[in-house]
């Protein structure tokens, strides 16, 4: 069975958001992830880590402005300045923490905007970025996300995402791929995991269509966990969902993974 991770933005919310790092070893889960660590203390984050036993397994580089709506920044051309500014403020979040994997959020294209002159920025970005964190060992991933939930995202299937990644170039640079955004966009989830495995380094999941845990909508999740045992996926797999009552009634799914290690 795959390797569990906690997304500590999603789950566990009903507590403060540094003893969700506590709530998280104690139900079981082995990494957590996060979207932005940046609010907080490296030194209080790496404290939770330690003490919990947990892995880093990956967060995001900054957004540009999250509050305003701003879903990142990496396909803006008139943000690159502050584009490779939060590469070096993710970097020593990451070097902190262990982490060894970094998200980059390529944003919601501008209205009216040249879709090359996007495509252009966010491969140079892409590129800059995976050359700068392969110096310290810090793996980037790039990650497409549906237009249903993010209308305009300008990165929002996995065939766009691997035309990136070719354009790109770098043996640094992998898919991060969310079940829930795909099975969105393009379903078929079992025989595209297999199809592009060898590009993918991460991958998160959620039910559809209500972004909630598995059992509850139309996702066989038990047989995708299995599937990606047997295709030989040995990376990192995040629930990043909304529970739809609190995270730890929400957990059989989890209960149920571990039974079948066994």
């Amino acid at each position: 069975m795959p390797k569990f991770a906690a997304n500590l933005s999603m789950l566990f919310t009903e507590v403060d958001f540094l003893e969700r790092f506590d709530a998280a070893a104690d139900a079981g889960f082995s990494g957590v992830e996060f979207q932005f660590p940046y609010a907080h203390e490296m030194g209080d984050l790496q404290e939770r880590l330690t003490r919990c036993g947990l892995t880093q397994v990956l967060h995001n580089l900054p957004p540009g402005d999250w509050d305003a709506g701003e879903r990142g920044i990496a396909a803006l051309p008139d943000r690159v300045d502050e584009f490779r500014d939060g590469v070096e403020t993710a970097l020593r979040y990451a070097s902190v923490l262990g982490c060894r994997q970094l998200n980059c959020l390529a944003g919601i294209a501008p209205e009216g905007a040249d879709p090359r002159l996007l495509n252009a920025t966010l491969v140079e970005n892409l590129r800059y970025a995976a050359e700068r964190l392969g110096e310290v060992g810090i793996r980037l991933l790039v990650e497409p996300i549906n237009t249903r939930d993010i209308p305009g995202f300008f990165l929002s299937t996995s065939a766009q995402a691997l035309e990136i990644l070719d354009a790109v170039g770098s043996p640094n640079l992998a898919l991060q791929y969310d079940i829930y955004h795909m099975q969105v966009m393009e379903g078929d989830i079992a025989h595209r995991i297999r199809e592009i495995l060898p590009r993918i380094a991460h991958i998160q999941f959620a039910d559809t269509p209500g972004r909630h845990e598995p059992g509850t909508g139309e996702l066989n999740y038990p047989f995708l966990f299995a599937h990606l045992d047997s295709i030989g996926y040995d990376g990192w797999v995040s629930a990043e969902y909304r529970p739809a009552t609190t995270t730890r009634k929400g957990l059989g799914w989890l209960a149920e993974a571990d039974a079948g290690k066994s």
